[in-house]
C-alpha cells in the first residue's frame, strides 16, 4: 500500500489497538518536549495514544454523537490508523525572568522540536499547565490549540519563534509573573500575521490584572507586524497575563484551514515609583 508520507519517504501505520515504543535516555527532573506528525489515513475517526512510563497519559474523554443506521451492522476496519512519520524529543531548557522583562521565555525561543522539512508549525496541546508545558514558562488554558511557528517557514516579528492564536478565543496562552502589590507595570508585545494567507481584520485581546486591550490588527496576509502596549497596576504578588484571539480566521486558499494573529516579544516591566 502506498500513502503520501509529509515528512520524508517511509513512515509507521498505526492499525487499529497496535503501538509502537521505543526506550530513550533522559535526564532524570528534566523538562522534556515530544513532537511527532500524524496523519489520518481513512475517513473512519483514529485516536492516537501517548504513553511516557512512568506516567501515562490521561485516558479520552467520554464523547456521544448520533448517527442514523443505515445497515443493522457497524464494523471497524482493524488496518485502519494514523500515519506516523517523524518523532523527537527535546530537553527543555528551564527559563527565568531577568531584571530587563519579567516574563520568562518572552520572546518564546524555548520550545519543541520543530522539524526543518515541515512547513505547518507545530500544534500545542490544549490544557497546558506551566510545570509541564511544552512552551516553557506559559501555560495553554485554551479549549483548543495554539501553533508554534519558526522562521524558516512563517513570518515571525523578532527572533526564530512565535505562537499562532488559531483558533479564535478558545486558543489562548496565559502567564503568571510575581508582582508587586499596589506597584506600576508595562506591558508591551508585538501582534501580526504568519505570512501564510490568513488574511482580514485580527483583533488580539491582552488581560493583566484588572486591564484589558484590543490590539487590531489589518492583515493581508504577507507578513508584517505592529508593536502594542499598556500600562496596569498589580493588585497581589501574582498576575495573571493572557492573550487570545477576538475572531476566527482561515487561510484564503482554501477557507478552511484555522490560522490567526502572531504574538511574539512579550515584556513586563515595573515603572517607577514616584517619590
Amino acid at each position: 500500500m502506498f500513502f503520501p508520507v509529509p515528512h520524508g519517504v517511509h513512515a509507521l501505520r498505526l492499525g487499529s489497538r497496535a503501538s509502537a515504543s521505543q526506550n530513550v535516555t533522559v535526564r532524570p527532573g528534566a523538562l522534556c518536549a515530544l513532537t511527532f506528525a500524524a496523519t489520518r489515513t481513512c475517513v473512519q475517526d483514529e485516536n492516537l495514544r501517548i504513553a511516557v512510563a512512568p506516567s501515562l497519559s490521561a485516558p479520552a474523554d467520554i464523547w456521544v454523537w448520533g448517527f442514523r443506521a443505515y445497515s443493522p451492522v457497524a464494523q471497524e476496519d482493524p488496518l485502519c490508523g494514523p500515519l506516523l512519520d517523524a518523532v523527537a524529543i527535546k530537553e527543555l531548557p528551564t527559563p527565568y525572568p531577568t531584571k530587563d522583562n519579567l516574563i520568562k521565555n518572552a520572546g518564546f525561543e524555548i520550545g519543541p522540536q520543530v522539524f526543518k522539512n515541515s512547513s505547518v508549525g507545530v500544534l500545542l496541546p490544549l490544557k497546558q499547565k506551566d510545570t509541564t508545558s511544552p512552551l516553557p514558562g506559559w501555560i495553554i488554558e485554551s479549549l483548543k490549540a495554539v501553533r508554534f511557528i519558526d522562521a524558516a517557514h512563517f513570518s515571525v516579528p523578532e527572533g526564530q519563534y512565535a505562537v499562532e492564536l488559531v483558533a479564535g478565543r478558545e486558543s489562548a496562552i496565559a502567564q503568571v509573573i510575581r508582582t508587586v502589590p499596589n506597584r506600576a507595570y508595562n506591558l508591551s508585545f508585538a501582534v501580526g500575521d504568519a505570512k501564510n494567507g490568513c488574511h482580514g481584520s485580527m483583533l488580539v485581546e491582552a488581560f493583566a490584572g484588572n486591564v484589558t486591550q484590543k490590539v487590531p490588527f489589518e492583515s493581508a496576509g504577507k507578513g508584517g507586524f505592529k508593536a502594542a502596549g499598556f500600562r496596569f497596576v498589580a493588585s497581589s504578588v501574582r498576575t495573571r497575563l493572557t492573550f487570545y484571539s477576538s475572531y476566527y480566521h482561515t487561510k484564503a486558499s482554501d477557507g478552511v484551514s484555522l490560522c490567526g494573529p502572531v504574538l511574539d516579544q512579550v515584556k513586563v516591566v515595573p515603572l517607577p515609583i514616584k517619590a
